[in-house]
């Protein structure tokens, strides 16, 4: 069964979250592995996301911080930080249109964040592509 881009968003949504939560406990885990726990068929996308979003966490987060006014990323929630890494990881090292990324990352923080963090992440990202 093939799944859409958004369908896939969610899931590397999801394994982001899981991995973040396995890195502030401390927890040993494997990302090809993780990956895998969440699709039932290996999917480039995914892994190029995911794996891009590792890669370039520091330089995602530094830019993320960079248009929050008094937060910081790792002060959101974590389903919002992923969201959040997942969209400006999009913006800035994928061809996907600006107006893609806003809104799947939009619908997610509907589905997933409360107000306030959707709101952030809006503003985020609206200002990454502001500059």
């Amino acid at each position: 069964m093939t799944m859409t881009r958004s369908e896939l968003r969610e899931k590397i949504m999801v394994i982001l979250y899981q991995i973040d939560i396995y890195k502030e406990q401390k927890v040993t885990y494997d990302v090809e592995e993780v990956i895998n726990e969440n699709l039932t068929i290996a999917n480039e996308f995914v892994k190029d996301i995911v794996f891009g979003v590792i890669t370039y966490q520091e330089k995602i987060d530094d830019l993320a911080n960079k248009y929050m006014k008094d937060w910081t990323i790792d002060r959101i929630d974590k389903s919002g930080a992923a969201i959040l890494r997942m969209a400006i990881y999009e913006l800035e090292y994928t061809d996907t249109p600006e107006i893609v990324v806003i809104n799947e990352a939009i619908e997610l923080a509907k589905k997933y964040c409360d107000d306030a963090v959707r709101k952030i992440i809006n503003a985020v990202l609206d200002r990454i592509i502001k500059e």
